[in-house]
């Protein structure tokens, strides 16, 4: 018989905000029209949202064509791994309010490129999965009755 409750556990919202706070890279996902992309970037955790920056170019584009995005980050060890996804909104921050508030989070871009444009992502919901890693169970072997 497979157990899926003894592998997979939900996350709470709480906890998934706890393993987003922990890491700084994700994958933002934009859908415009037709076209899905996904970017890398990295990432702060600010007051129940996600900011990240970005310079001029296709990604800040689509959001504001369409501002729904997917957010993923993931990990995994040796014994387990998880995974959370954000489904939310992706604002550009305008006012110098804003701006001079992002300025002060511990964000700064992995590479040597201009990033002047923040970007916030409110959660519309957030799911995450904890899995407990092991070998794969014999599929021919005798079956639980």
């Amino acid at each position: 018989m497979d157990d899926k409750s003894a592998v997979i556990t939900y996350l709470t919202d709480e906890e998934c905000f706890a393993r987003l706070g922990e890491h700084q890279l994700g994958r933002l996902v934009t859908h415009a029209g037709d076209i899905l992309d996904i970017f890398p970037v990295n990432y702060t955790v600010d007051a129940g949202t996600i900011v990240f920056r970005t310079a001029e170019g296709s990604k800040l584009t689509e959001l504001s064509i369409n501002d729904e995005v997917l957010f993923e980050v993931d990990d995994y060890t040796a014994t387990d791994a998880w995974s959370v996804i954000v489904r939310g909104h992706a604002q550009r921050l305008e006012t110098s309010d804003e701006v001079r508030a992002a300025d002060e989070l511990p964000l700064t871009p992995w590479i040597p490129t201009l990033k002047y444009n923040y970007v916030r992502i409110v959660p519309a919901s957030l799911s995450g999965r904890q899995f407990r890693r092991g070998e794969e169970p014999d599929r021919y072997g005798i079956q639980q009755y």
